[in-house]
């Protein structure tokens, strides 16, 4: 049975460098990442992204769906990192119903409990700034913020970053 730690936390708040800290503990890594290249500035993001991430890590693109990838992923493996929600909700709401997602984040969590190791699920706290201007960025606040309760509620541990220094709040 794995153990989940949900790492929340606000633009360049440190959650990346958080989780990559916590992730020098394992030997066998795999990377599940949500993002996609759909503009020269992101292609840069997620090619500089990969160059920082140590060669024997094993990564997986997954922008458009978590299931496969995480049934996909061997029984030895010591931490998963799923970097991250909040990106993968942002494509999810392109193309399915809230109760969807949902759907989809209920499963993958039942997936991830299965397995073996720690699992490292990274995303943005969004209900923290001001209420959005409009309904599209409300509804994704909201998904998203739903998304971030089912976690938080199967994790064993949830830090909020702050300026780069994790919070403990869970665990």
């Amino acid at each position: 049975m794995s153990e989940i730690i949900l790492i929340l936390g606000g633009a360049r708040s440190g959650k990346s460098n958080f989780t990559e800290k916590i992730a020098r503990e394992a030997k066998k890594i795999v990377y599940i990442a949500t993002a996609e290249a759909l503009d020269d500035e992101m292609r840069v993001r997620i090619e500089n992204h990969k160059r920082e991430r140590p060669s024997s890590w094993r990564t997986i693109e997954a922008p458009n769906g978590l299931t496969e990838p995480i049934r996909q992923i061997e029984s030895d493996v010591d931490l998963i990192i799923i970097d991250c929600l909040t990106v993968y909700i942002s494509n999810q709401m392109a193309s399915f119903s809230k109760k969807k997602i949902f759907g989809d984040i209920s499963e993958n969590l039942d997936l991830l409990i299965k397995l073996n190791g720690k699992v490292l699920l990274v995303s943005n706290e969004v209900g923290m700034g001001i209420v959005p201007d409009n309904k599209m960025a409300r509804d994704y606040r909201d998904i998203l913020g739903k998304v971030n309760q089912m976690v938080a509620e199967t994790a064993k541990e949830v830090y909020l970053m702050v300026a780069g220094i994790p919070m403990k709040v869970k665990g």
